[in-house]
């Protein structure tokens, strides 16, 4: 299973779009100090999410 998933920052006021196939692990990576857009806060959570079967689906959403 794949996921699309929408996350939001309050402390940016900020939104970022993803896909993964395991949101608990990408979600705490996200939380982490890191490069990249999403490294420097660490109050992401999830928005919004959709599941799909193939990860080609997933990423055409």
């Amino acid at each position: 299973m794949y996921i699309v998933y929408i996350l939001y920052s309050s402390s940016l006021n900020k939104y970022y779009i993803g896909s993964t196939s395991n949101l608990p692990e990408r979600l705490r990576k996200h939380n982490t100090k890191h490069k990249g857009f999403t490294g420097g806060p660490s109050d992401w959570e999830v928005a919004f999410m959709e599941k799909y079967e193939r990860k080609e689906d997933a990423l055409k959403r």
